[in-house]
C-alpha cells in the first residue's frame, strides 16, 4: 500500500529534523555547536509554536532542521512543517514517546494536504521519513480527516446526490458493507416525505442513501449526516455573500461518510447503519414554499417557517428511520446553524445530547485528541421559538434568540426518547489558511467521535 502524501520509507538523504518547544529549547541549545548556536541566536529561533529553523552545514549545504512546537500532542503543532520546510526528506532526531511521534505523523499528513483536483500545488510537501504501514492507525484516521475534505471542496456540479451515492457505494463495495438508496419520487412511496419536499425542485434527485456493516452481535450504532449539496436558501434565497460556499453544506454527510469508512477500515467490533439524506435546495417551479406543511415519517407535520432551514427538514426523516432500527447510540453531524458559529466561532463544533454520560465521553475524547467540541444545553423551554398555529412544529420562527439550540431541539423531536443520541454542529470550514488547515473544507470532531467509539467498542 502506497504511503499518503508527505511521507516516505526510504531514508537515503533524510535530513534531522529536532522537534523543540519553549521549554525544552535551552538543553537542545546549549547541544549544539558553537556554531549552530550562533546561528540560532542570529536568526532568533527560540523555539516558539510554529516557527522553523534550517541549519547549514559546513559549504552551504542543507544539515538538519528545528521545528518550533507547543503542545507535542496536538498534531496542529506540526502543521507548518511540510510546507516550511524545504522539499526533501525529514527524519525525526531525538527521543519521543509513541503519542507525541503519531501527533507529528498526523499533523504532518494534515499539513501536507492541498486541494489539487483542480490546481497544481506551487510545490510538493518535504517528506517525513516513517517506518509504519500504509495501512497503520494513524493514517487511518488521517484519511478519514482528508475524505472530509475533498467531500467538502469538490464544487457541487461535481459532488450532487448522484456522486454521494456512487462515493458511498465505492466504499461500501471496498469493506463488504450492504447499501441501499431510496430516490426521486420512491422517498414519497417508501415514506421519506420530507427529503422529497426540500430537494424536489432539483434537476438532481433527492435521495436516502443507507449503508449497513458489521456482526449483528456487535454493538449497534447510526450516524446520520447532513447532505444538503449546494443550498440557494431555496425561496427564501441567500444573498450572494451567504451562497458562496454553500457547496459546504453537505459537510455533516462528508463526516458520516468518513466515520463510516474509518469505522470498517479499522474494522471496530461494531455494526453500523449510516444514513445520508442527500438533496440538492434548488429554486424552481416545484420548490417548497414558506408557509406549507410538510409531512414527515414520524408523522409529525411541520410548517415551513423558512426555506433555507431546510437541513432540518431532511434530517428528521433520516433521524426517525435510524430509530426504527433499534441501535445503542445515534450520531448525527449537520452543517445545520450560523448561530452555532456566531456561539463559538469556527473551529469548536456545538455539541448537543440528551444523555450526559455521552457528551462527556465525547468532551474527554476531544481533549485527548485535541480535537475539541463545545457541549450546548438542549434548553427545551425554547421549543417555543418553534410554535406553529397550524402544525406539530414550525422550522423555524420570528426570533432570532438560541438559534443553534432551537436547530437541535427541532432534531430531538425526532429521536425516541429512550435512545441515546449526540448531535454535532459543524462549521467543516477553514476560511483562510492556517498551519495544518488549508482554506477550505474541514474535518471537525471526527477524530474525538472516532477515539469515543472506539473506546466504547473496546469496553
Amino acid at each position: 500500500m502506497t504511503l499518503p502524501l508527505g511521507f516516505t520509507s526510504s531514508d537515503a538523504g533524510a535530513l534531522p529534523l529536532a522537534l523543540v518547544d519553549r521549554a525544552g529549547f535551552k538543553a537542545w541549545h546549549d547541544a549544539l555547536t558553537p556554531a549552530a548556536a550562533a546561528w540560532a541566536q542570529t536568526q532568533g529561533f527560540d523555539g516558539s509554536a510554529g516557527s522553523v529553523l534550517v541549519l547549514p552545514g559546513a559549504h552551504g549545504e542543507l544539515a538538519g532542521a528545528a521545528l518550533g512546537i507547543g503542545d507535542a500532542l496536538d498534531p496542529y503543532s506540526y502543521g507548518h512543517a511540510p510546507f516550511a520546510l524545504p522539499a526533501g526528506s525529514w527524519r525525526l532526531h531525538g527521543e519521543y514517546d509513541d503519542a507525541a511521534r503519531d501527533a507529528a505523523r498526523l499533523g504532518w499528513g494534515l499539513g501536507s494536504y492541498r486541494f489539487s483536483r483542480y490546481k497544481t500545488p506551487s510545490r510538493a510537501p518535504a517528506l517525513l521519513l516513517t517506518d509504519a504501514a500504509a495501512d497503520d492507525e494513524v493514517f487511518a484516521v488521517l484519511a478519514a480527516s482528508l475524505r472530509v475534505r475533498d467531500l467538502v471542496n469538490t464544487p457541487t456540479e461535481h459532488m450532487g446526490p448522484d456522486e454521494l451515492e456512487a462515493i458511498a457505494r465505492e466504499i461500501a463495495q471496498r469493506h463488504g458493507a450492504k447499501i441501499e438508496v431510496v430516490a426521486g419520487d420512491e422517498l414519497i412511496a417508501q415514506n421519506f416525505p420530507a427529503i422529497h419536499a426540500v430537494g424536489r425542485a432539483s434537476h438532481r434527485a433527492p435521495r436516502l442513501i443507507a449503508l449497513r456493516w458489521g456482526d449483528e452481535a456487535h454493538p449497534h450504532v447510526a450516524i446520520v449526516g447532513k447532505g444538503v449539496c449546494f443550498d440557494t436558501g431555496g425561496l427564501d434565497l441567500k444573498p450572494a455573500d451567504g451562497m458562496r460556499w454553500m457547496k459546504k453544506d453537505m459537510g455533516g454527510a462528508a463526516h458520516a461518510i468518513a466515520l463510516a469508512e474509518l469505522i470498517m477500515a479499522r474494522k471496530l467490533p461494531l455494526r453500523i447503519t449510516m444514513l445520508v439524506p442527500a438533496v440538492e435546495n434548488a429554486v424552481g417551479p416545484d420548490a417548497f414554499r414558506p408557509g406549507e406543511v410538510i409531512a414527515t415519517r414520524q408523522g409529525i407535520s411541520v410548517e415551513i417557517d423558512n426555506t433555507d432551514a431546510e437541513g432540518r427538514v431532511i434530517l428528521c426523516d433520516a433521524l426517525t428511520y435510524a430509530g426504527e432500527q433499534k441501535p445503542g447510540l445515534l450520531l448525527d453531524f449537520a452543517t445545520l446553524t450560523g448561530a452555532a458559529r456566531i456561539a463559538l466561532g469556527p473551529d469548536l463544533p456545538a455539541l448537543y445530547s440528551n444523555q450526559d454520560a455521552l457528551a462527556n465521553q465525547w468532551l474527554e475524547a476531544g481533549t485527548q485528541q485535541r480535537d475539541p467540541v463545545w457541549r450546548m444545553p438542549l434548553w427545551r423551554p425554547y421549543l417555543r421559538y418553534l410554535t406553529s398555529h397550524i402544525a406539530d412544529i414550525a422550522n423555524g420562527g420570528p426570533s432570532k434568540m438560541a438559534g443553534s439550540v432551537t436547530a437541535a431541539l427541532y432534531l430531538e423531536r425526532f429521536v425516541p426518547a429512550d435512545l441515546a443520541w449526540a448531535h454535532l454542529d459543524v462549521y467543516s470550514w477553514n476560511d483562510a489558511d492556517r498551519a495544518g488547515r488549508p482554506a477550505g473544507g474541514e474535518a471537525q470532531g471526527l477524530r474525538a467521535v472516532y477515539a469515543m467509539l472506539k473506546a466504547r467498542a473496546a469496553a
